[in-house]
């Protein structure tokens, strides 16, 4: 990873924006789990941002500027069945990103997550095709829908911007409205 991150560096000149998205889901009831998967979900999920984050900051306090958005999720702060491991690693990247936040802010890095609800994804076709499911979450979010990829652009763009410059350790919800909803 280190070496990939240098050669990418090397390639296109320095990394002032990173945004951490990669993700994998595995869905199976808590009992159930099985250790290997547990394992998959915590090293893409959360330790993949931990140490690409922690190799390109290294750079940006270098420089005394930069900014890291982390892709959480509205299921940082919400349980469901069947998903245990998958809310548990990106409440970890909630708090990778309070915590990158203050021993980064003072180097002039910001470090923000994006925490989307449920939008149609490769990941998420399978719930999006189950009607039964599309049913509950139409009535569940205000905005009665499911999200759109491209909706999530907008709040990428503002915390790669200097319009977020005094904007640091934040959590920014993309969920239609959900998590506020009873």
């Amino acid at each position: 990873m280190h070496q990939a991150i240098d050669e990418i560096e090397a390639q296109w000149g320095a990394i002032d924006i990173l945004v951490n998205n990669a993700g994998i889901q595995r869905r199976r009831p808590f009992l159930e789990f099985p250790e290997q998967d547990w394992h998959d979900v915590i090293a893409v999920n959360q330790t993949a941002v931990f140490f690409v984050s922690q190799k390109v900051a290294q750079q940006m306090v270098t420089r005394q500027r930069g900014k890291i958005i982390n892709i959480g999720s509205m299921q940082s702060e919400l349980g469901r069945d069947t998903i245990t491991p998958y809310a548990a690693s990106k409440g970890a990247v909630t708090m990778l990103t309070r915590g990158m936040c203050v021993e980064l802010a003072r180097y002039n890095i910001q470090v923000n997550a994006i925490a989307p609800g449920y939008f149609v994804t490769e990941m998420t076709q399978p719930l999006a095709d189950d009607p039964a499911f599309t049913g509950w979450l139409t009535k569940r979010t205000p905005a009665a829908r499911w999200g759109k990829p491209e909706e999530l652009i907008g709040a990428a763009i503002f915390l790669a911007s200097a319009a977020s410059d005094f904007v640091n350790g934040h959590l920014l919800f993309v969920d239609g409205g959900m998590r506020v909803a009873v």
